[in-house]
């Protein structure tokens, strides 16, 4: 019975696991203390806390097994309060134990509290990391973008290591260093590693892909196949960083060498890099023929990238039939339904803009907001556009303020094309509305993390954002000359790649 909830907890199937812990309470079979763990992890993975929590209560012995399962449970589910609650309870407190309360604190943005937990871990309990819980807490610091704590991890396993750091450390460390925007540091580490397989490689060369960094990526790349076998991934990244910098050509002689040399069947996801190479650099219809000629059904991402490029480059009439498709796969996911409808507003098109989101409205679909983070000072601070949530909103928005103006003194003239204002019946002037859109363009999640930043840290010292969604045409605009302006290096990871705003550029060359 154990394997049986572990299908159904794989399969996420809470359905089938609830007729199976039904059928054994029916027909009195035994509850060993591994049955109830098993049957709890699969309520708990499935969100069923209420039940979880009812098998928990009810058995008469309970191993630390069982605690680490309700208490990876509450943190997900009920929060970290109550998780804090019953970790304070539990009788006898394992690493597992720890590492899931430490990570819980991490990834939610509690820095400071997770370095609490993990002193009093180390420090009273003398309890030693293994690689398990440095790898988690480095994955913990990668879902907040926080660095000290990545860089704690990295001192911690250097002082402890015994020969060389363990290679699962090692990749972990390089991919935590590569998505907190600091691809040298996971240079630096991989080409100490003493010996590196194929995860590793693939870590760094996603890394490269991530920042932009074609040329090293393909430098690299000829070792690799010395030192490793490339697999699907290896190319998802060579491909990525290739439609990142518009080299098609380089694109398609890797592409079309992925099964003839490597071996390499290509995946869904391989065609979804070549018609995003495409459409970026505004070859259109050769990526629709690509999405035709496909030997397998376009999933959402391949058509979702053709929309993006329909979007970049105009191409309405395509735009609205790719759409009509992607409902049929997806008919919840606004992301595209945005995109054409600032397809329209760009051409003009409001007032089919505007019905394309009312539709949505009535459908009681809501648009995935926009979230930008900014790690300061062992904190993790969190704003939505248009935010007044923070407890030093006046200030944010005083420096905000002074931001429009010293960039309207360096030519800024803000790009309102594309921004939608809902709320708007008519009669209004159009000073007034192109007004509210440029209000609303200024507050993007973004610019608000930046002015925080820029009031919360000294001068000179680097920003770095991370956001939910693509970055867009505006923002990317404002932040190349707010880097010029005030003399800070200006790091945004959206949702594809990094940007690295400098002097007044962009790593990405205005192409992303």
């Amino acid at each position: 019975m154990v394997c049986f909830f572990g299908s159904c907890t794989q399969l996420g199937d809470a359905v089938l696991g609830a007729q199976g812990h039904g059928l054994m309470i029916k027909w009195a079979f035994g509850f060993s203390v591994k049955t109830c763990n098993s049957v709890m992890n699969m309520y708990v993975k499935c969100g069923l806390m209420g039940d979880a929590r009812r098998i928990f209560k009810e058995m008469s012995e309970r191993s630390v097994v069982s605690w680490t399962v309700i208490l990876d449970g509450v943190i997900n589910w009920e929060g970290l309060r109550n998780a804090q609650q019953m970790f304070d309870e539990m009788p006898g407190r394992n690493e597992v134990a720890w590492t899931i309360m430490i990570t819980g604190y991490i990834e939610r943005g509690f820095s400071k509290e997770g370095f609490q937990l993990l002193a009093e871990m180390v420090f009273n309990c003398g309890i030693w990391l293994n690689y398990i819980t440095l790898c988690s807490l480095l994955s913990a610091s990668i879902q907040c973008g926080d660095l000290i704590m990545g860089r704690w991890t990295h001192v911690y396993a250097l002082k402890t290591k015994e020969k060389e750091l363990n290679i699962m450390v090692s990749t972990a460390l390089i991919d935590m260093y590569a998505k907190c925007g600091k691809i040298k540091s996971a240079l630096r580490i991989f080409e100490k590693m003493p010996y590196r397989n194929t995860v590793a490689w693939n870590v760094m060369l996603s890394g490269l892909a991530m920042h932009g960094e074609v040329g090293l990526l393909l430098n690299i790349f000829p070792q690799m196949v010395e030192e490793a076998k490339p697999d699907d991934l290896t190319f998802i990244s060579i491909l990525t960083a290739c439609s990142h910098s518009g080299l098609v050509d380089l694109g398609f002689y890797y592409f079309y060498r992925l099964e003839s040399v490597y071996g390499i069947e290509p995946k869904m996801e391989h065609y979804a890099c070549m018609v995003d190479l495409l459409g970026r650099a505004g070859q259109l219809e050769e990526a629709e023929n690509l999405v035709r000629k496909m030997p397998i059904l376009p999933n959402e991402f391949v058509l979702g990238s053709l929309l993006g490029s329909c979007n970049t480059h105009g191409q309405f009439h395509l735009g609205d039939k790719i759409l009509r498709e992607l409902i049929k796969i997806t008919p919840h996911n606004t992301r595209y339904h945005i995109l054409l409808s600032n397809m329209y507003a760009l051409d003009g098109k409001r007032e089919k803009a505007n019905c394309l989101r009312e539709a949505l409205k009535r459908k009681g679909i809501r648009k995935v907001p926009g979230m930008s983070s900014i790690h300061v000072k062992g904190q993790v601070h969190w704003f939505s556009a248009g935010d007044k949530s923070h407890i030093q909103t006046q200030e944010i928005y005083e420096k905000l303020d002074e931001m429009v103006q010293r960039l309207r003194l360096v030519g800024y003239v803000p790009n309102t094309a594309s921004q939608i204002i809902s709320g708007f019946v008519g009669g209004e002037s159009d000073e007034t509305v192109e007004e509210e859109r440029e209000q609303a363009l200024f507050s993007h999640s973004e610019r608000l993390a930046i002015c925080f930043g820029l009031i919360s840290t000294k001068e000179g010292v680097a920003l770095y954002i991370f956001k939910n969604l693509r970055i867009c045409l505006d923002c990317h605009s404002a932040i190349k000359m707010v880097s010029d302006i005030y003399r800070r290096e200006i790091i945004v990871r959206d949702r594809s790649r990094f940007h690295s705003f400098k002097h007044g550029s962009c790593s990405c060359a205005d192409y992303w």
